[in-house]
């Protein structure tokens, strides 16, 4: 089954075990004798009302895990470029797919036989794409920290324990001397579950006037 499209495992709790507990330690474990060269789709977010049924983000739970690659496209062209790249990696991937995106996003995508590498991000006025997680860019967001001397980090992903702490430690370590402003978070709050009522939901997301509302309020210092 290397590599075959028609195997669909709908749920990202069916395959933790064989994922994490298996592919993500073999090549380690047989001292890279054995490659598992799987890409593994997983849907995930809010945004459509979904409730609880695979509604909550999970990069930060495949993010602490070594030996995979998590990536998370978040238009048509980087979803087939990286797709592509994972495909073609030796090592399992973790393609994680935001439900909304399937629904809002649109973009032209080459026809051409194209990859995006798994590792660097993409950067425009100063907003730090990060469509890949792991491994993560580390040079882009301190580049970023350096020039800017703040940092606003926004995910969907409940606040503690998120891959934004990761984030904030880095730039706490590497790059405090730049830093003219505290190190902000903008992620979903500790709760249980994403909720079905519109209004809870768009509660829980970040959205564009929070992300405002905490610029100005960075931009204050």
């Amino acid at each position: 089954m290397e590599r075959d499209e028609r195997v669909f495992v709908m749920g990202e709790d069916v395959g933790q075990r064989g994922g994490i507990g298996e592919a993500a330690r073999a090549y380690y474990g047989t001292n890279g004798a054995l490659k598992v060269p799987m890409t593994v789709r997983i849907p995930y977010g809010g945004g459509i009302r979904g409730g609880l049924f695979h509604s909550q983000n999970v990069e930060a739970l495949f993010f602490h895990t070594p030996g995979l690659l998590v990536v998370t496209p978040s238009t048509p062209y980087e979803a087939k470029g990286l797709l592509k790249s994972a495909i073609r990696d030796d090592n399992p991937v973790i393609f994680l797919e935001h439900k909304k995106t399937y629904r809002l996003v649109r973009g032209e995508v080459p026809d051409d036989d194209y990859t995006i590498p798994i590792g660097p991000d993409g950067i425009a006025a100063e907003v730090v794409d990060l469509r890949t997680l792991k491994p993560l860019d580390t040079a882009t967001i301190l580049a970023s920290v350096r020039k800017t001397g703040k940092l606003l980090i926004v995910h969907e992903d409940n606040i503690s324990g998120g891959i934004g702490a990761e984030i904030a430690a880095l730039a706490a370590d590497e790059a405090f001397e730049y830093l003219d402003a505290p190190i902000a978070r903008l992620c979903g709050p500790d709760v249980p579950t994403m909720p079905f009522a519109q209004t809870l939901e768009d509660a829980y997301m970040p959205n564009p006037e929070a992300i405002a509302s905490e610029l100005r309020r960075l931009a204050s210092y």
